[in-house]
């Protein structure tokens, strides 16, 4: 399908064009079960050979998110089905809303589909649990008021992209592995505007003539390139993960939720949440000086007596990640492991091999003494062993093999440990066919701005099945035909050109005073963590705002310094993070100014008349309250060019109410009404 043709003297290289119904981004759990869906439902259109409508384009099987993270026994959230347990989409929407900034009606989509994507999973082969009935029982997650959780262990979300990447495999489904998306292709100006296709670079011929660039025309685009975990400098993101905000952002996508990161305690090395069983097993914390002297139990001096202080390290299991309106709570020791690390700047640990040791005048830890919430589930989990290691061996025996396998024995050696970039609710604004504001790019998965500012946990997982099965109908039903080449060729043209034009300028005519790619990356990652992290300060943001906008331009004009030809990719990499800093940051800004307050997974600061969340924190801890007005609105980010963005409220949309009468629904469903139908009543 790609034609690549020799540039003559003087010419310019021509990148290698494909032509698809469907190019998918990205291979984590998201855009594989998408791809499912598409092969699937051409397949029962009675088309023959669907596998040629649909191309993957990656930057690495199996280097993403889905299938490098996970936690003690990571979370798949989904409409309950537990004997005696009541439940239905519309309380699960309930749920999805509750912590506000979430349209009701994306959230009841994923509620109503969410059983069908599920035991989809479980057919595809995902080990989840069940008993001898062959009931899948649930438990309780983070902002969960019901046990809608279910788990695969710790590599929940890799289980889902292995089992789905072996369908894809015996369907036939073409993968272009290691290709790097540079830039969405539209054609068309302002409401008229539409996607077809991306641009792209083959990591493996980025030393030919035309640089590995690859032309991929179609008539749906669907990115599903995950979370911005690059541009933190403490993150447990997998190395590189940084999603494709800023080459959306440029062909004009609109963004919202940004403000909305999670942070939460992981391991430094290896990178890895320390949720759920973690925390419950209740194992000793401590902090040393950087050079591993000088070992202090601070955790001590935050809490009155041993009882609650445990209490508390018991609840962080399934109260993760950092909450505000836990400050005096659980999440007073996400605050206190980010003074030691930041503030003190010392390291902290985890030790799985003793228990908290008490201060002087407490009881020893003991778990009879423990809150009634903590001690009754360790004894109805049989946890009542001496140690946290042989408590967790009891649990979660794969969580600590989870650790062998990265080459850290927790029965031998402590954690390091810190307060980390986790995710992000916000991304990309998409109605209820996960279709963006520009006609024929989807966007799935977390690069989706579908959450608010708390879900329950496990909850990204169940929103990517569902809007990847969401697209897919809606692509499905469109049609089968491929994009146009010649046609289409032509009038992208100018962008392929602009693109190589960039990275020829960059390899055979820097500029003295560029910056290098580490450089920029690292600054970035500076500001993020200083503006855009757990602790938020007006003033502070500010400054971040125009600096970062000031980074931007001063890249724009003056390019990246490469220390060989081949780093071009990296350098238009590094500058679209640049670009992504810019909007998350200029976002926060927006949210303060509208007098925005502490909510989600971080804490709004005021040093003069803030709040103080503990005597032992300083006047930078000091937070403001939650501004619940700002719950009904969601913030969506536009970018006009030249660093600058605009960011404006719209209504959050209520969750819908229509009811349905059989017989209209069967007709419109045989007719296909449905998917014509972008808003729900």
């Amino acid at each position: 399908m790609g034609r690549r043709k020799k540039a003559g003297r003087g010419e310019t290289p021509r990148p290698s064009v494909y032509c698809y119904n469907t190019v998918i981004v990205g291979s984590g759990a998201a855009a594989l079960n998408c791809a499912e869906h598409l092969y699937r439902g051409f397949q029962e259109r009675g088309i023959e050979r669907p596998e040629r409508l649909i191309a993957i384009v990656t930057e690495g099987v199996g280097k993403g998110t889905s299938h490098n993270s996970g936690s003690d026994k990571q979370t798949y959230y989904r409409v309950g089905v537990q004997d005696g347990v009541a439940d239905s989409p519309l309380d699960f929407a309930h749920s999805l809303t509750a912590g506000g900034c979430c349209h009701g009606d994306l959230a009841l989509l994923e509620g109503e589909n969410s059983q069908r994507e599920f035991y989809h999973l479980v057919e595809n082969g995902v080990p989840f649990p069940h008993n001898e009935r062959g009931g899948f029982v649930g438990y309780k997650t983070d902002h969960d008021p019901r046990q809608r959780a279910t788990s695969a262990g710790p590599w929940t979300s890799r289980f889902m992209v292995r089992k789905s990447l072996a369908q894809l495999q015996r369907y036939g489904v073409r993968f272009f592995n290691e290709y790097f998306m540079t830039d969405l292709l539209t054609v068309g100006e302002g409401e008229g505007r539409r996607a077809v296709g991306i641009l792209a670079v083959d990591a493996a011929r980025m030393d030919q003539p035309d640089r590995g660039l690859a032309v991929f025309f179609a008539l749906n685009v669907v990115v599903a390139t995950g979370g911005p975990g690059d541009m933190y400098e403490v993150t447990v993101y997998p190395p590189g993960q940084m999603g494709s905000h800023g080459a959306l952002f440029e062909a004009g996508a609109i963004a919202c939720n940004l403000t909305e990161s999670q942070f939460g305690l992981a391991s430094i090395e290896p990178r890895w949440n320390l949720s759920g069983t973690y925390q419950q097993v209740i194992p000793r914390y401590y902090s040393t000086a950087p050079d591993g002297s000088d070992p202090q139990d601070f955790l001590n001096a935050y809490f009155p007596d041993m009882a609650t202080m445990a209490s508390n390290i018991f609840l962080k299991g399934y109260q993760w990640p950092f909450d505000p309106q836990r400050a005096s709570g659980s999440s007073l020791i996400d605050l206190a492991v980010f003074n030691e690390t930041v503030f003190r700047g010392r390291r902290v640990f985890m030790d799985f091999r003793e228990n908290p040791r008490p201060s002087p005048g407490w009881k020893p830890f003991a778990i009879a003494d423990l809150a009634d919430e903590a001690r009754i589930y360790l004894e109805r989990s049989g946890a009542l062993q001496e140690t946290p290691i042989e408590r967790l061996r009891k649990m979660n025996q794969p969580s600590i093999e989870l650790y062998c396998e990265k080459n850290k024995d927790l029965a031998r050696e402590p954690l390091e440990i810190a307060v980390c970039a986790q995710h992000n609710n916000g991304g990309f604004a998409v109605n209820v066919w996960w279709e963006s504001n520009i006609p024929g790019l989807f966007v799935i998965g977390e690069l989706a701005g579908t959450h608010g500012v708390k879900r329950p946990g496990g909850s990204a997982l169940n929103s990517g099945q569902v809007g990847g099965l969401r697209a897919a109908q809606a692509i499905v039903h469109r049609g089968s035909a491929k994009a146009a080449r010649t046609v289409l060729l032509r009038q992208v043209q100018e962008t392929v050109n602009r693109r190589i034009e960039q990275i020829t300028r960059a390899i055979e005519s820097p500029s003295a005073n560029a910056l290098s790619i580490g450089q920029l990356q690292a600054d970035v990652r500076r500001r993020m963590t200083r503006a855009g992290g757990i602790l938020r300060e007006a003033e502070t943001v500010r400054h971040a705002v125009a600096e970062a906008r000031e980074l931007y331009r001063r890249i724009r004009s003056e390019g990246l310094r490469l220390e060989s030809p081949g780093q071009f990719l990296q350098a238009i990499l590094a500058e679209q993070m640049c670009l992504a800093h810019v909007g998350y940051l200029r976002a926060i800004e927006a949210y303060l100014e509208r007098g925005g307050g502490s909510r989600g997974s971080y804490m709004v600061v005021d040093r003069a008349s803030g709040r103080e969340p503990h005597p032992l924190l300083g006047a930078a801890f000091r937070f403001v309250p939650e501004n619940e007005a700002l719950r009904k609105e969601i913030l969506e980010v536009r970018y006009r060019g030249d660093g600058e963005f605009e960011v404006y409220p719209v209504p959050v949309r209520p969750i819908p109410q229509a009811q349905y009468w059989f017989e209209n629904t069967w007709n419109d469903y045989r007719s296909g009404a449905i998917f014509e139908r972008t808003h729900l009543e």
